[in-house]
């Protein structure tokens, strides 16, 4: 059974730092790409970043040079280190995969790939 579990949410003030680790289990880590994701008050959906299983990294435009990817293939681990946070990054955050449709402008569809729970960000101003 394929498993995904965030964990390293948190508050913080604007400008602070937290590290998402997501952990996972029941598949083939290392030939898997693997997302974060996260949904903020709005209830949509957006890929944060992402990492191939050879190592290509992809950042939206909105966290580039602030949120950092790395895979800990030892631990069956992906870490979203995020730096000099801001309101606007308070959401729910999801680690995935599996093949599913991201659909602009809607929820993340958690019946589709594989899903952890989300852990929160809350940011403060």
């Amino acid at each position: 059974e394929v498993q995904l579990a965030e964990s390293g949410g948190g508050s913080v003030q604007a400008g602070g730092s937290l590290r998402l680790s997501c952990t996972a289990s029941g598949f083939t880590f290392d030939d898997s790409d693997m997302g974060w994701y996260r949904q903020g008050p709005g209830n949509e959906c957006e890929l944060v970043s992402s990492i191939s299983s050879d190592g290509i990294t992809w950042y939206a435009d909105s966290v580039k040079g602030r949120f950092t990817i790395s895979p800990d293939n030892a631990k069956n681990t992906v870490n979203l280190q995020m730096v000099s946070l801001k309101p606007e990054d308070t959401a729910v955050y999801y680690c995935a995969t599996g093949n599913f449709v991201l659909v602009v402008g809607r929820p993340c569809d958690l019946t589709t790939g594989y899903w952890g729970q989300g852990t929160q960000v809350t940011v403060s101003s």
